[in-house]
Protein backbone atom coordinates (compact mmCIF):
# COMPACT_ATOMS: atom_id res chain seq x y z
CA UNK A 1 0.00 0.00 0.00
CA UNK A 2 1.10 3.50 -0.88
CA UNK A 3 0.51 5.93 2.05
CA UNK A 4 -0.95 9.04 1.54
CA UNK A 5 -2.27 9.78 5.56
CA UNK A 6 0.47 8.31 7.25
CA UNK A 7 4.51 8.16 7.52
CA UNK A 8 6.06 5.03 8.59
CA UNK A 9 9.44 4.67 9.71
CA UNK A 10 11.41 2.24 11.87
CA UNK A 11 13.87 3.78 14.63
CA UNK A 12 15.74 0.93 16.56
CA UNK A 13 13.34 -1.58 16.23
CA UNK A 14 10.19 0.59 16.77
CA UNK A 15 7.68 1.06 13.75
CA UNK A 16 7.01 4.96 14.15
CA UNK A 17 3.34 5.61 12.29
CA UNK A 18 2.55 9.38 12.10
CA UNK A 19 -0.91 10.58 11.16
CA UNK A 20 0.34 13.31 8.48
CA UNK A 21 -2.73 15.50 8.44
CA UNK A 22 -1.35 18.18 10.72
CA UNK A 23 -3.70 20.76 8.05
CA UNK A 24 -6.74 18.78 9.59
CA UNK A 25 -5.17 18.52 13.51
CA UNK A 26 -4.72 14.30 12.57
CA UNK A 27 -8.10 14.37 12.17
CA UNK A 28 -8.75 10.81 10.18
CA UNK A 29 -10.91 10.28 6.88
CA UNK A 30 -11.89 6.35 5.21
CA UNK A 31 -8.25 6.42 4.08
CA UNK A 32 -6.48 7.54 7.26
CA UNK A 33 -8.08 3.89 8.94
CA UNK A 34 -7.36 1.89 6.04
CA UNK A 35 -3.68 3.04 6.21
CA UNK A 36 -3.30 2.69 9.90
CA UNK A 37 -4.78 -0.89 9.86
CA UNK A 38 -2.16 -2.14 7.34
CA UNK A 39 0.75 0.01 9.38
CA UNK A 40 -0.06 -1.84 12.22
CA UNK A 41 -0.40 -5.06 10.77
CA UNK A 42 2.65 -4.67 9.06
CA UNK A 43 4.70 -3.49 12.04
CA UNK A 44 2.67 -5.80 14.72
CA UNK A 45 3.88 -8.94 12.61
CA UNK A 46 7.40 -8.38 11.56
CA UNK A 47 9.80 -10.20 13.31
CA UNK A 48 12.16 -7.35 13.67
CA UNK A 49 9.99 -4.74 15.45
CA UNK A 50 9.43 -4.92 18.72
CA UNK A 51 6.96 -1.92 19.97
CA UNK A 52 5.02 0.49 17.62
CA UNK A 53 4.74 4.36 18.36
CA UNK A 54 1.45 6.04 17.23
CA UNK A 55 2.33 9.32 16.23
CA UNK A 56 0.49 12.81 15.00
CA UNK A 57 2.55 15.47 13.06
CA UNK A 58 3.21 18.85 13.73
CA UNK A 59 3.21 20.49 17.08
CA UNK A 60 -0.97 20.90 17.90
CA UNK A 61 -3.15 17.45 17.76
CA UNK A 62 -1.88 13.63 18.19
CA UNK A 63 -5.72 13.17 16.31
CA UNK A 64 -8.62 14.98 17.01
CA UNK A 65 -11.20 12.05 15.87
CA UNK A 66 -13.25 11.66 12.75
CA UNK A 67 -12.77 14.19 9.93
CA UNK A 68 -16.07 16.22 9.72
CA UNK A 69 -14.68 17.91 6.52
CA UNK A 70 -14.65 14.84 4.86
CA UNK A 71 -18.05 13.77 4.78
CA UNK A 72 -21.28 15.76 4.29
CA UNK A 73 -23.04 15.23 7.63
CA UNK A 74 -23.28 10.64 6.66
CA UNK A 75 -19.87 8.98 5.84
CA UNK A 76 -19.65 6.78 2.95
CA UNK A 77 -17.57 3.85 2.66
CA UNK A 78 -15.89 0.98 4.18
CA UNK A 79 -17.29 -0.21 7.67
CA UNK A 80 -20.42 -0.09 9.57
CA UNK A 81 -20.37 3.88 10.33
CA UNK A 82 -18.28 4.31 6.92
CA UNK A 83 -15.24 4.07 8.57
CA UNK A 84 -13.93 0.97 9.59
CA UNK A 85 -13.14 1.95 12.82
CA UNK A 86 -14.19 -1.79 14.67
CA UNK A 87 -10.80 -3.15 12.46
CA UNK A 88 -8.74 0.25 13.45
CA UNK A 89 -9.57 -0.32 17.07
CA UNK A 90 -9.08 -4.27 16.90
CA UNK A 91 -5.47 -3.97 15.14
CA UNK A 92 -3.92 -2.26 17.93
CA UNK A 93 -5.38 -4.37 20.22
CA UNK A 94 -4.61 -7.78 18.27
CA UNK A 95 -1.10 -7.55 17.24
CA UNK A 96 1.52 -9.31 19.56
CA UNK A 97 3.38 -5.90 20.41
CA UNK A 98 3.07 -3.06 22.23
CA UNK A 99 1.46 0.13 20.87
CA UNK A 100 2.70 3.73 22.47
CA UNK A 101 0.40 6.88 22.01
CA UNK A 102 2.38 9.42 21.43
CA UNK A 103 0.81 12.77 22.56
CA UNK A 104 2.41 16.29 22.10
CA UNK A 105 -1.10 18.20 21.57
CA UNK A 106 -4.73 17.47 20.91
CA UNK A 107 -6.38 14.06 21.79
CA UNK A 108 -10.08 14.53 21.27
CA UNK A 109 -12.81 12.31 20.54
CA UNK A 110 -11.86 9.57 18.34
CA UNK A 111 -8.15 10.56 18.88
CA UNK A 112 -8.89 10.27 23.00
CA UNK A 113 -10.33 6.55 22.22
CA UNK A 114 -6.74 5.54 20.56
CA UNK A 115 -4.67 6.74 23.65
CA UNK A 116 -7.35 4.55 25.82
CA UNK A 117 -6.67 1.38 23.91
CA UNK A 118 -3.44 1.72 23.18
CA UNK A 119 -1.08 -0.29 25.59
CA UNK A 120 0.49 3.08 26.84
CA UNK A 121 0.20 6.85 26.65
CA UNK A 122 3.17 9.24 26.82
CA UNK A 123 2.31 12.48 26.55
CA UNK A 124 3.74 15.86 27.00
CA UNK A 125 3.20 18.72 29.22
CA UNK A 126 0.92 20.48 26.29
CA UNK A 127 -1.34 17.56 25.34
CA UNK A 128 -4.78 18.05 25.88
CA UNK A 129 -7.58 15.24 26.23
CA UNK A 130 -11.16 14.83 26.08
CA UNK A 131 -14.43 13.48 24.80
CA UNK A 132 -16.62 15.77 21.84
CA UNK A 133 -19.41 13.22 20.97
CA UNK A 134 -22.67 13.74 22.53
CA UNK A 135 -21.29 17.80 21.69
CA UNK A 136 -21.42 17.09 17.89
CA UNK A 137 -24.20 14.48 17.55
CA UNK A 138 -21.66 11.18 18.09
CA UNK A 139 -20.49 8.33 20.90
CA UNK A 140 -18.06 5.79 20.74
CA UNK A 141 -20.24 2.88 21.65
CA UNK A 142 -17.33 0.66 22.24
CA UNK A 143 -13.63 0.63 23.44
CA UNK A 144 -14.46 4.16 23.95
CA UNK A 145 -16.56 3.87 26.83
CA UNK A 146 -16.62 0.59 28.11
CA UNK A 147 -12.80 -0.13 28.22
CA UNK A 148 -11.99 3.58 29.27
CA UNK A 149 -14.23 2.92 32.09
CA UNK A 150 -11.62 -0.33 33.07
CA UNK A 151 -8.44 2.55 32.57
CA UNK A 152 -9.97 5.50 34.44
CA UNK A 153 -12.83 3.97 36.41
CA UNK A 154 -16.70 4.09 35.92
CA UNK A 155 -17.22 7.35 37.14
CA UNK A 156 -15.01 9.18 35.56
CA UNK A 157 -15.23 7.72 32.21
CA UNK A 158 -19.14 9.24 33.09
CA UNK A 159 -18.08 12.31 33.24
CA UNK A 160 -15.81 12.46 30.55
CA UNK A 161 -18.26 11.34 28.32
CA UNK A 162 -21.24 13.25 29.43
CA UNK A 163 -19.90 16.46 30.28
CA UNK A 164 -17.01 16.61 27.06
CA UNK A 165 -14.44 18.62 29.53
CA UNK A 166 -11.43 19.02 28.63
CA UNK A 167 -8.20 17.37 30.11
CA UNK A 168 -4.74 18.87 30.61
CA UNK A 169 -2.31 16.17 30.87
CA UNK A 170 -1.19 16.37 34.21
CA UNK A 171 -5.21 15.85 34.76
CA UNK A 172 -5.00 12.56 32.49
CA UNK A 173 -1.63 11.46 34.39
CA UNK A 174 -3.68 11.41 37.26
CA UNK A 175 -6.84 9.42 36.39
CA UNK A 176 -4.90 6.82 34.76
CA UNK A 177 -5.54 8.03 31.19
CA UNK A 178 -1.44 8.71 30.60
CA UNK A 179 1.10 7.08 31.82
CA UNK A 180 4.06 9.45 31.84
CA UNK A 181 4.18 13.03 31.14
CA UNK A 182 7.17 15.23 29.91
CA UNK A 183 8.03 18.51 28.79
CA UNK A 184 7.52 18.76 25.18
CA UNK A 185 11.05 18.89 24.02
CA UNK A 186 11.49 15.40 25.91
CA UNK A 187 8.51 13.90 24.52
CA UNK A 188 10.48 11.74 22.01
CA UNK A 189 13.29 11.11 23.91
CA UNK A 190 11.58 9.36 26.39
CA UNK A 191 9.27 7.86 23.69
CA UNK A 192 12.44 5.85 22.64
CA UNK A 193 12.81 5.35 26.64
CA UNK A 194 10.11 3.57 27.11
CA UNK A 195 10.95 1.44 23.07
CA UNK A 196 14.51 0.71 24.54
CA UNK A 197 13.58 -0.86 27.83
CA UNK A 198 10.30 -2.85 25.64
CA UNK A 199 12.80 -3.94 23.18
CA UNK A 200 15.21 -5.52 26.14
CA UNK A 201 12.43 -8.07 27.28
CA UNK A 202 10.61 -11.13 25.27
CA UNK A 203 8.78 -10.06 23.05
CA UNK A 204 6.57 -13.94 23.21
CA UNK A 205 6.20 -13.27 27.04
CA UNK A 206 5.07 -9.55 26.14
CA UNK A 207 2.98 -10.86 23.75
CA UNK A 208 1.32 -13.55 25.93
CA UNK A 209 0.80 -10.96 28.40
CA UNK A 210 -0.65 -8.79 25.93
CA UNK A 211 -2.92 -11.78 24.76
CA UNK A 212 -3.37 -12.30 28.47
CA UNK A 213 -4.42 -8.51 29.20
CA UNK A 214 -6.86 -8.71 26.23
CA UNK A 215 -8.66 -11.65 27.02
CA UNK A 216 -10.53 -10.02 30.20
CA UNK A 217 -12.21 -7.64 27.99
CA UNK A 218 -12.23 -9.61 24.76
CA UNK A 219 -16.37 -9.54 25.34
CA UNK A 220 -16.19 -5.55 24.52
CA UNK A 221 -15.28 -6.34 20.77
CA UNK A 222 -18.99 -7.61 20.65
CA UNK A 223 -20.21 -4.89 22.54
CA UNK A 224 -18.37 -2.32 20.08
CA UNK A 225 -19.69 -4.40 17.14
CA UNK A 226 -23.49 -3.63 18.04
CA UNK A 227 -22.59 -0.40 19.38
CA UNK A 228 -21.63 0.31 15.96
CA UNK A 229 -24.87 -0.51 14.03
CA UNK A 230 -26.77 0.99 16.36
CA UNK A 231 -24.65 4.31 15.95
CA UNK A 232 -25.03 3.75 11.95
CA UNK A 233 -28.88 3.91 13.33
CA UNK A 234 -28.54 7.51 15.39
CA UNK A 235 -26.43 8.95 12.56
CA UNK A 236 -29.52 8.39 10.08
CA UNK A 237 -31.74 10.76 12.48
CA UNK A 238 -32.04 14.66 13.08
CA UNK A 239 -30.58 14.48 15.96
CA UNK A 240 -27.59 13.75 14.90
CA UNK A 241 -27.45 16.20 11.79
CA UNK A 242 -27.49 18.53 14.06
CA UNK A 243 -24.49 18.42 15.25
CA UNK A 244 -23.11 18.00 12.61
CA UNK A 245 -24.86 21.29 10.85
CA UNK A 246 -23.71 22.76 13.83
CA UNK A 247 -20.46 22.11 14.06
CA UNK A 248 -20.38 23.27 10.42
CA UNK A 249 -21.85 26.62 10.95
CA UNK A 250 -20.33 26.97 13.93
CA UNK A 251 -23.08 27.43 16.18
CA UNK A 252 -24.72 25.89 19.22
CA UNK A 253 -26.38 22.78 18.54
CA UNK A 254 -29.84 22.37 19.57
CA UNK A 255 -30.45 18.90 20.02
CA UNK A 256 -33.27 18.87 22.18
CA UNK A 257 -36.02 20.05 19.25
CA UNK A 258 -35.23 16.70 17.81
CA UNK A 259 -35.16 14.76 20.89
CA UNK A 260 -38.40 12.05 20.42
Amino acid sequence: MNYEDILYEVRDGAAWITINRPEKMNAFRGRTCDELIHAINRAGYAPDIGVIVLAGAGDKAFCTGGDQSAHSGQYDGRGTIGLPMEELHGAIRDVPKPVIARVQGYAIGGGNVLCTICDFTIASERAVFGQVGPKVGSVDPGYGTAFLARVVGEKRAREIWYLCRRYSAAEALAMGLVNAVVPPDQLDAEVRKWCGEIMEKSPTAIAIAKRSFNMDTAHQAGIAGMGMYALKLYYDTEESREGVKAFQEKRKPDFRRHAR
